[in-house]
């Protein structure tokens, strides 16, 4: 299966993946997976959102005899531009091998057990990350989504329309919601705390608050070689005191403060900038130092006659304690329990959990730290050890049937 993905989208000059929402190498993407359930039995179902669904067992049947919603895996398959192997893919992978795994040993669970593919997880086309969760939960409405629009202009009712979805469906789907009991996402760790700990997994005990701001910022075209300094009303100028404004307030307040997309207007090297727009990514383990680096960032930016728009925001979200101490137990030998991380990485589990779904992510060591690239990376070994874990977990909460004869 690993190997079946890695061409997706893979861009040949960086050796990192474009694999953005409701494109070719989405489609591609989805095709695979769907395939990939098919080979197992698994019933593929989508929703209003667009995220598929792989199900071992009917979950509205078990819904109606009193068994109860099932237990998903998951993750997405959509990336950062130039983004890693990893992240995202690692989780979905994990739990197709786990299902495999599972019927090895002749298991079958008490509960339906369904494998989950999230759409635009990373955000990287239409600029709202979770997409597809925030859809699904009615945390990201169905107008505002239909609205937002990618570098060329193209809005996501469009790209949806182009991609042969009804834009109409998008919204809030109770009906997919119910039949989800327990969520558990595997995801490669994007930082080093495994790999201090000389350990393979992790459970993830929280995600810290998180958010994106769109900045605009106005200037006035003019020539690079006639114009003089004094003269000048350059947007690029009052977008460098923004920059430097975040990078000092986030160390100020202990958080973290990145602008990583720019946009400017005209883009000549012999023209003064007269607009430029621009996003920052605002993350603390507190919401109130997050706000206060935005707020500072603001300040600068209101100086220069420019704006700041939220486009998004994750409040502090804690994973489901008892569950993680309960899988951390499972995973580990008596008396070490497997270690509780804490991420500043936001995830669907998150958008799930903020929901009221019991929730809970396992996290596979990076040995590096580095995510979001295309160095990402994970030993073989420790996916294999993820795939263990995940397989226990799911053996875990879904039960075994018991069965005549048996």
């Amino acid at each position: 299966m690993w190997g079946d993905l890695a061409g997706v989208g893979r861009h040949p000059g960086t050796g990192g993946y474009r694999r953005f929402a409701w494109t070719r190498e989405d489609a591609d993407l989805r095709e695979w997976f769907t395939g990939e359930a098919a080979a197992r039995g698994l019933d593929v179902v989508d929703d209003r959102a667009g995220n598929l669904w792989a199900w071992w067992g009917d979950p509205d049947k078990a819904l109606a005899d009193g068994t109860g919603p099932g237990v998903v895996l998951g993750s997405h398959l959509d990336s950062v531009p130039d983004g890693g192997a990893f992240d995202g893919p690692l989780g979905v992978v994990s739990a197709l091998a786990v299902v495999d795994a599972l019927r090895h040993c002749g298991f079958t669970p008490a509960r339906p057990l369904g494998v989950a593919l999230f759409g635009d997880e990373e955000g990287a086309r239409f600029g709202v990350a979770c997409a597809g969760s925030r859809l699904l939960t009615g945390a990201l409405t169905a107008d505002r989504a239909r609205g937002l629009t990618d570098a060329d202009g193209l809005s996501m009712a469009e790209a949806l329309t182009r991609a042969g979805r009804d834009p109409g469906l998008l919204g809030r789907d109770d009906e997919t919601l119910r039949r989800v009991g327990t969520f558990v996402e595997l995801h490669v760790e994007q930082g080093r705390g495994l790999d201090r700990l000389d350990r393979a997994v992790a459970v993830g005990s929280g995600i810290w608050p998180h958010g994106r701001w769109r900045i605009d910022l106005p200037g006035e075209a003019n020539h690079a070689g006639t114009t003089a300094l004094d003269d000048r009303h350059d947007a690029m100028v009052a977008f460098a005191s923004a920059v430097l404004a975040a990078r000092g307030s986030a160390a100020w307040h202990d958080a973290l403060a990145t602008c990583g997309k720019v946009v400017v207007a005209p883009n000549g090297v012999n023209a003064i900038p007269a607009r430029v727009t621009a996003w920052l990514d605002a993350r603390g383990h507190r919401a109130d130092a997050v706000r206060a680096v935005v707020e500072e960032v603001t300040g600068v930016v209101r100086v220069h006659g420019g704006t700041v728009t939220e486009e998004s925001w994750t409040d502090h979200t804690a994973f489901d304690t008892g569950l993680a101490q309960r899988l951390a137990a499972l995973l580990g030998p008596p008396g070490n329990p497997a270690p509780l991380l804490a991420t500043g990485a936001g995830h669907d589990a998150g958008i799930l959990a903020a929901e009221g779904v019991p929730t809970a992510m396992l996290f596979v060591r990076n040995p590096t730290g580095i995510s979001h690239s295309p160095a990402e990376h994970a030993e073989r070994d420790d996916c294999l050890a993820g795939v263990e874990a995940l397989t226990a977990v799911a053996a875990e909460l879904a039960g075994e049937r018991s069965e005549p004869g048996r």
